[in-house]
């Protein structure tokens, strides 16, 4: 039904403009200060004109020309324009001017230097409609398929979070651990906020920040006495919003590295702050021994998918910078926020 009335609107706006396309060219084309009343004859000669127009605009453009049938298109075109100008030169001259204009014909030349002016304009007009049209309509479809694509990878996120937790959980629940009802109790925040909170393309920041605090206190069972963990904020503006699940994938793979290379000694640090025009900066350092399965920190289906959607959603408003260096992995990434209702 949307696009139904889409296209009505579209059409009704097309109508409109063919309308006061069609009287603009029609008084400059009958205008004469030496004549100032409009003649019968250029009234019948411009809607000849104007009806050789609809032809090529609505029938040879669309069925010919944009099916890229030029060698067709053209040959109509000049089989339309013939017809105009032999309507005008053998029936319209010869009643209204039969004993002047209609007594000879001009020539070819001057015939269509009569003719093309109008029709050119008019079928100029319509194809730059058309284009401006199509060129809408590949906009909403790039649109629709980034749509598309950051519902996909925000859909990723979460079975692989789920996934790492639930195994989190079922070794908590063999050991018969004290700590399973907090766990289950924090993963219940955690995915609530995941599956329910999230559904927008953009969060209030509040939301985000308490997310990320329920997310590392999470992982932070992991830990234990093993290491420490610190999370910090400052400056956080609620007024501004942001993607969701994007910082979390970073700090999730901190504890994913750590806890996989080291059995103690473990910390990250992770700290948020605003600046007075809404730049967030962000920085997680974690420790991590190089073995095996921590070689490639950045390249994950994780980190990938944070940097597909950075890429989609702050195409120029971000910066991330990853280090690798002496046993710690670092990450900064500077967003432009944006103001929102919270």
């Amino acid at each position: 039904m949307a696009q139904k009335f889409s296209f009505l609107n579209s059409t009704y706006k097309e109508v409109v403009f063919q309308i006061v396309l069609h009287i603009v060219l029609f008084l400059f084309f009958s205008f004469d200060k030496n004549q100032p009343e409009i003649q019968a004859f250029k009234i019948i000669a411009f809607l000849n004109y104007a009806l050789g127009a609809l032809v090529i605009n609505y029938i040879l453009l669309p069925y010919f020309f944009y099916r890229k049938k030029y060698f067709l298109f053209f040959l109509y075109v000049v089989l339309v324009v013939s017809v105009i100008i032999m309507l005008e030169e053998l029936v319209l001259e010869r009643v209204f001017y039969p004993t002047t204009r209609g007594q000879y014909f001009p020539g070819v030349i001057y015939s269509l230097l009569d003719v093309m002016p109008v029709i050119m304009i008019l079928a100029g007009f319509k194809f730059a409609w058309d284009a401006s049209k199509k060129q809408l309509e590949v906009e909403e479809l790039r649109t629709s398929v980034k749509e598309s694509e950051l519902l996909f990878l925000k859909s990723q996120i979460n079975p692989h979070f789920l996934f790492n937790n639930l195994n989190n959980l079922y070794s908590y629940a063999i050991e018969q651990s004290p700590k399973t009802p907090s766990i289950i109790l924090e993963l219940s925040s955690v995915l609530r906020y995941m599956l329910y909170d999230c559904k927008e393309k953009y969060v209030a920041l509040q939301k985000e920040i308490a997310h990320l605090k329920n997310f590392t206190q999470l992982n932070e069972m992991q830990i234990e006495e093993r290491g420490k963990v610190n999370f910090k904020t400052e400056n956080i503006d609620i007024n501004y919003r942001i993607a969701p699940l994007i910082l979390s994938v970073f700090i999730e793979n901190a504890f994913k590295h750590s806890t996989a290379s080291q059995s103690e000694d473990i910390f990250i640090d992770v700290k948020v702050k605003m600046d007075e025009k809404g730049g967030l900066d962000f920085e997680c350092r974690n420790s991590f021994l190089p073995v095996t399965n921590t070689d490639n920190l950045s390249n994950g289906i994780g980190m990938q998918n944070v940097k597909k959607r950075l890429q989609l959603l702050y195409p120029k408003a971000h910066e991330l910078y990853m280090q690798n260096k002496q046993d710690v992995y670092y990450v900064h990434l500077k967003l432009q926020l944006t103001l929102g209702e919270t």
